[in-house]
């Protein structure tokens, strides 16, 4: 049994209360087994099932990431490339404009596009997460690469081209 469970809520400055909430229900049933450890970011709870951080220094939550099993976490790109490039099983779960957790739905774009490339495992409703549990066991994500290089050379030569 793996030992750790990653949340991250993100740092986006409104309330993303439905994931952490749904977590902890999952994790009183029985249903998560693992520790579980959160960054809230502005999301503000308080629980004895989880050990609940603000914020998590960037040393320290690169060394949670190494140790966990799994990483649940918002639809931000940022958290989702990180969980990835340390070979990580993702579960995302995107924050959504009419609950008042984001500004737009983009998060749904940014699951669904990870999703479809094979990724990571999607939860696009809440009372599908214990699913997406059980599920993330046997899943095996596609291996992630980075296109950093060749984005870089894409801008370099249009640059170049605009110079000329």
């Amino acid at each position: 049994m793996d030992l750790l469970i990653l949340v991250t809520l993100g740092t986006n400055d409104k309330s993303f209360i439905r994931l952490i909430k749904k977590i902890e229900e999952l994790k009183i049933k029985g249903a998560i087994e693992q520790d579980i450890i959160v960054q809230a970011g502005y999301t503000k709870y308080s629980s004895e099932h989880m050990q609940i951080f603000d914020l998590i220094d960037m040393d320290n939550f690169q060394k949670l990431l190494q140790e966990c099993s799994i990483l649940i976490t918002h639809g931000g790109v940022g958290t989702i490339v990180s969980g990835l490039q340390n070979n990580k099983k993702v579960i995302a779960v995107p924050r959504l404009k009419k609950y008042g957790e984001h500004v737009n739905d983009h998060q749904l774009q940014i699951i669904e596009n990870f999703a479809e490339s094979g990724f990571l495992l999607p939860c696009y409703d809440m009372d599908d997460l214990e699913e997406a549990i059980l599920k993330v066991e046997s899943f095996e994500p596609k291996q992630y690469t980075s296109n950093t290089i060749h984005m870089v050379e894409l801008v370099r030569n249009h640059i170049e081209q605009l110079v000329k």
